[in-house]
């Protein structure tokens, strides 16, 4: 978001990025835009959502706007109300295929809810954009929209030459520490590997995750970081070895994401072992940036990861393919898409 709006904020939009303060946030940085937070008397369920959208529609009503973007389904509510009352144009910003994710489908209530809020609210939406081709066609097949892709690649960023091999090589997961990411087969696979595994991210399987560490008493092999700033994020992912995207197939949200985690590895110039779902291997078979895995049994993880860690001559091709794809997957060619599409329609 901070991307998005600063590369608007750049090109004379006024924008204001509004979210949802917790107990432990940290100070907001300067940035080019204006930023909000709405503090909330409940931090979960389904109460908190109940009350988050009610301060968010009342704080919107106050605001001059020529467009309110809503993000996820989490505001799309709120952010439809206060358009519709307001007589402003509404889009919608898709990051995921928000009702199948594997913590909504595999929970029959929920899901019920999301997939009726969705179908309430994003036809009313005909102005959006999304990361990735499926997403735009399953919304199309859904409710008739027709939306832009806008994904979210890293500003390129200066890669230091790669210097001497370190003596322990580590492995690096960065972002949301989440049910359908696979830790409970990615902390066991540890055990077969001869290298530390640090975790920079928090999430609803973060104390999950803690308890799999300790079961498998993997305290020594397995570092949990919790969130880190994403500017402290980009200094330290180019000291990995190797990095890991990898996702459950629960859920089709899932089976055809592209994280933001796939692009930040390239941008760092580290090889990934990653599945091989649609949209990651439409981009490897161009860049052959990963090592791509059919499953993600614990045994198919550790066999990736020892291949990487011991041929060093795979791992170099790897490297420097990262270093020549960052030159095209960078947010300084994506956004063109972004301006073109709030120029277009504002």
């Amino acid at each position: 978001m901070q991307r998005i709006c600063g590369t608007l904020a750049d090109n004379g939009f006024e924008v204001i990025l509004t979210g949802r303060k917790l107990k432990d946030s940290k100070e907001l940085s300067s940035q080019p835009f204006q930023q909000k937070r709405i503090q909330c008397a409940f931090n979960s369920g389904f109460v908190f959502y109940a009350e988050y959208n009610l301060r968010l529609f009342l704080w919107l009503l106050f605001q001059k706007a020529d467009a309110i973007c809503a993000i996820d389904l989490d505001t799309i509510i709120p952010c439809l109300l206060a358009s519709y009352l307001k007589g402003c144009k509404r889009i919608y910003d898709a990051h995921e295929l928000f009702t199948e994710q594997k913590e909504i489908v595999t929970r029959p209530s929920v899901h019920k809810f999301w997939l009726s809020v969705e179908k309430f609210a994003v036809p009313k939406y005909r102005l959006g954009y999304t990361v990735n081709n499926f997403i735009v066609e399953e919304l199309n097949r859904r409710y008739g929209v027709n939306y832009a892709i806008v994904r979210n690649l890293p500003v390129l960023i200066t890669l230091a030459p790669a210097g001497r091999k370190q003596e322990q090589p580590f492995i690096i997961y960065q972002g949301a520490v989440n049910e359908g990411r696979s830790f409970e087969t990615l902390i066991p696979a540890m055990k077969m590997v001869n290298a530390k595994l640090i975790i920079f991210g928090k999430g609803n399987f973060f104390e999950q995750t803690k308890q799999l560490i300790k079961e498998n008493n993997l305290h020594d092999k397995v570092e949990l970081k919790g969130y880190v700033e994403p500017a402290a994020l980009r200094q330290l992912t180019p000291a990995a070895h190797i990095a890991i995207t990898i996702f459950e197939q629960t859920g089709l949200n899932q089976f055809y994401s592209l994280s933001n985690r796939f692009f930040d590895y390239i941008m760092a110039g580290v090889p990934q072992v990653c599945v091989n779902y649609p949209e990651y291997k439409l981009i490897n078979d161009q860049y052959n940036v990963a090592l791509m895995i059919g499953d993600t049994m614990s045994e198919t993880i550790a066999f990736a990861i020892n291949k990487l860690l011991d041929d060093a001559a795979l791992h170099e091709q790897l490297r420097n393919n990262c270093v020549k794809a960052r030159e095209q997957l960078n947010w300084g060619s994506e956004e063109k898409r972004l301006l073109a599409f709030y120029q277009d329609n504002l």
